[in-house]
């Protein structure tokens, strides 16, 4: 007979836990949500392009005074301190208005001007203002920061006409971001559009498309700009001319669209599942907008956050020449003409503030673009 042998005790039971992962059915956009949290430039320029659209849209809760208001022309900065004349530490902020003191420039005898120890700005937030009406409707006195007696404060100076450059500068906002997206708006329908159509029926009808395209790109848009906003009379109204230039911003931009969108086409149509759309007879309709407008929205929404900032520095640009907004309306263009001149620049620094503005502007939304770019497309 054969020995049996001894029976092992059974082995102990290893609880292994399952790994969480996503559920299989994850849509498209929350996997391109996914991708853009990795990339920390990308989460930076959305987070930087939620904070403008914010102070555009809440432009008079944010500014600190009334952009109209006129003090001293030329007046520097005002630094916010926590120290008092006496040099203590103080946890309410405040700042000093430059007053005339008792003692003379031993040069022009002039009275020497310096900060007002006496009688400091008390700073704090939802402090009482001017009057505005929020979002144009809700009557309302209460802005982000500000002084907490109403006294007008400087953050970034005056101008030559003693208008704070901060209040005019979130204001300002308002109208470069709304002709930047405007006119991106209307870049993007026209372009996508005829792109689409002209890439998806081809042939003879492409061709003509194409070569209309090609007359759009191949004027000198510079010198056309300026030719066409030059015809607009000086006495008309601020907003037929500001419509002009969008116009013309849109006529000029759309052609550069739809030759990207017409590539993209151009591949989609020649896919199985397009094909196999056109043999069970579906309409021309149904299949550009069912099969391929959708594969080729991710690559406009990335092109429109990269053409955002092209149009914020061509409005800058001839704003200021002084050909993009008139006053009363106010934009970053507009207030850089005060910069024409190198001894304003030299002697008053701080009007270039709008330049940070437009910097931010612009790398906010390249930023964003960049993220989108690399999260639609990793590949």
């Amino acid at each position: 007979m054969l020995a049996r042998e001894p029976s092992l005790p059974p082995p102990p039971e290893i609880s292994v836990e399952k790994e969480k992962r996503p559920h299989g059915n994850e849509s498209y956009l929350a996997l391109v949500w996914r991708r853009l949290k990795r990339s920390w430039t990308g989460m930076a320029g959305l987070i930087l392009v939620v904070l403008l659209v914010l102070m555009a849209v809440f432009a008079d809760f944010f500014a600190p005074m009334d952009p109209k208001v006129t003090d001293v022309g030329f007046a520097p900065p005002q630094v916010m301190s926590f120290h008092d004349k006496n040099g203590n530490f103080v946890f309410q902020p405040r700042v000093y208005a430059l007053a005339d003191s008792e003692e003379l420039d031993p040069v022009t005898f002039q009275p020497v001007v310096g900060p007002d120890y006496d009688h400091p700005r008390l700073l704090g937030f939802f402090v009482k203002g001017a009057d505005y009406r929020l979002l144009g409707l809700i009557p309302a006195n209460r802005h982000f920061f500000g002084s907490t007696d109403g006294q007008p404060v400087h953050f970034l100076g005056t101008d030559k006409f003693g208008r704070d450059v901060l209040a005019r500068a979130i204001y300002g906002s308002r109208i470069s971001l709304m002709i930047a997206l405007t006119v991106v708006f209307i870049v993007t329908v026209i372009g996508t559009t005829v792109g689409m159509v002209s890439g998806y029926f081809g042939g003879t009808f492409d061709v003509w498309v194409q070569r209309f395209v090609e007359l759009v790109l191949a004027f000198p848009q510079l010198p056309l700009y300026l030719a066409l906003t030059s015809l607009v009379p000086v006495t008309a109204p601020t907003n037929v001319f500001l419509a002009f230039v969008i116009v013309i911003m849109s006529a000029l931009g759309w052609a550069q669209m739809s030759r990207e969108v017409r590539g993209k086409t151009l591949a989609l149509a020649r896919i199985d599942y397009v094909r196999a759309a056109m043999a069970v007879g579906a309409t021309d309709r149904r299949i550009i907008m069912q099969h391929i407008f959708p594969n080729v929205m991710s690559h406009v929404i990335v092109a429109v956050t990269l053409a955002i900032p092209s149009v914020v520095l061509l409005e800058s640009f001839l704003g200021f020449l002084g050909f993009a907004v008139k006053p009363p309306l106010i934009s970053w263009g507009l207030m850089l003409q005060d910069t024409a001149t190198y001894s304003v620049i030299g002697t008053y620094p701080w009007i270039l503030a709008p330049v940070g503005f437009v910097l931010v502007t612009v790398f906010a939304f390249n930023a964003l673009g960049d993220g989108l770019r690399d999260a639609v497309d990793p590949y």
